[in-house]
């Protein structure tokens, strides 16, 4: 494991990956986007100490245009930067300690060490991986967005999020592979010690290489995987997925540990605010943090008499502490103003359905608001509102490249919103939550609604 900051250091310029989907904006290829250049970093184990989430909230401010994002998958993202302040900002990081492993991205367990509810430590399974594997976890010839996920179990798990590769743990040390989805939809290929799972990777990422570097799991032929693998047959399954429960708010851990969930609404925060909590979190006594998907991160390690004074400096940062907020059912990306791309502010629109429409936001609805057809808030979404150069695209269950169920006018969303709100009011039945309710009417009935006179 090393530092990319260092080898940036090196040379005079990083690459530029171009404004499409599938490119990875790590530290040495950020990514041109509307607002200048984007990066995206996952420090090791997903862990930071309150300094040095302190001192790139203050590098981003610098060098980005002082917007820090956490994405759904728990990745930190600096919005904003130049061609020449890529090099200063790696300076930064690398003098802060901070540690961006190169290679295939691996996403571990929030609380991994410190859950008593786990059944393993994800970071001894992600040590392994990179010990034995580290020259294949490494090749340019892999997917660049190739993402492999561990997960030691706990109160916390990552079984919503897809991946590639999921290494899940299992009870009395075993350990499960499978690939291509979220844990309820992946297919399990092998079920063994830590050593047969290290095992099942290589032959996994063997396979990927072979077949050239835009293969991603899911091209896989199940045949050949058979032939390598030859519990494949023999796994049907290991039970029902854990419950997904929301990480904001105040949680004591099995093991007597107090740590807070803090979400960032929409994913964004201002670096200000950000170093803002962060002073108070550690004058409550926190020392780290752990990235979480959702768009946030834990704070670990609080005295139980300091929450109620965190808990409001958070609330004063404009952060979410309160699980099942209606932000926390809206996916937005940077919008108009901060992307060049957008054709449409996405948080104003967001703040004017939370309060047009209370009874969208009943928890079982995902909506997407996205500035333009690239969607890079979010995949695949319940309700997707697109900005297009005439106005607003709505798609239902669908991403927001998809054709539209319908096509508002730029100056007629105000009267959307009102036949949304009026569409959700009449048509929902007793009992029928509001994703069951767009489910059921589809895109000809939103259509329907949203161009009535």
């Amino acid at each position: 494991m090393r530092s990319i900051a260092g080898s940036i250091l090196k040379a005079e310029k990083p690459d530029i990956v171009g404004m499409q989907r599938g490119a990875c904006p790590a530290l040495a290829a950020p990514m041109q986007t509307g607002d200048g250049l984007l990066v995206r970093l996952r420090p090791a184990g997903g862990t930071l100490s309150i300094s040095q989430f302190r001192h790139l909230a203050s590098a981003a401010a610098r060098h980005g245009n002082g917007v820090v994002e956490i994405t759904a998958r728990g990745n930190l993202q600096i919005r904003g930067l130049q061609t020449e302040s890529v090099s200063p900002l790696a300076g930064e990081l690398d003098a802060a300690g901070i540690i961006i492993p190169d290679g295939v991205a691996v996403e571990i367990s929030p609380l991994h060490g410190i859950d008593a509810d786990e059944f393993a430590d994800a970071a001894d399974m992600e040590a392994m991986l990179r010990s034995k594997l580290g020259d294949l976890l490494s090749s340019r010839h892999l997917a660049p967005k190739l993402s492999i996920l561990i997960d030691g179990g706990g109160r916390f798990s990552l079984s919503a999020l897809i991946a590639d590769i999921r290494v899940v743990a299992q009870p009395a040390g075993q350990w499960l592979v499978s690939i291509a989805s979220d844990e309820e939809g992946a297919t399990p290929l092998a079920l063994g010690t830590a050593d047969a799972a290290v095992g099942a990777v290589r032959d996994l990422l063997q396979t990927l290489i072979a077949h050239g570097r835009r293969t991603r799991a899911r091209d896989i032929d199940k045949a050949k995987l058979r032939a390598h693998l030859r519990e494949f047959d023999s796994i049907r399954s290991i039970g029902p997925a854990p419950t997904k429960a929301s990480f904001v708010g105040v949680t004591k851990l099995r093991n007597g540990r107090t740590i807070l969930g803090v979400r960032l609404k929409f994913g964004q925060a201002r670096a200000t605010d950000l170093i803002s909590f962060l002073t108070s979190a550690e004058n409550a006594g926190a020392r780290e943090i752990r990235l979480a998907p959702d768009r946030g991160f834990f704070v670990i390690d609080l005295a139980e008499t300091a929450m109620p004074a965190l808990l409001e400096a958070a609330i004063c940062c404009g952060f979410s502490v309160t699980a099942n907020e209606p932000t926390e059912q809206i996916a937005a990306c940077a919008g108009a103003g901060a992307c060049g791309s957008a054709f449409y502010d996405t948080k104003a629109l967001a703040s004017q359905l939370i309060d047009r429409i209370p009874a969208l936001f009943d928890g079982s609805l995902k909506l997407h608001l996205s500035g333009c057809a690239k969607g890079c808030a979010h995949r695949r979404a319940d309700l997707a509102i697109v900005g297009a150069a005439g106005g607003y695209d709505f798609v239902v269950d669908g991403i927001a490249a998809d054709e539209p169920a319908a096509r508002i006018a730029g100056g007629g969303i105000d009267f959307a919103i009102e036949r949304l709100a009026r569409l959700i009011e009449e048509e929902r039945g007793a009992g029928e939550s509001s994703a069951d309710c767009l489910k059921r009417l589809g895109p000809t009935g939103l259509a329907e609604a949203l161009q009535q006179e």
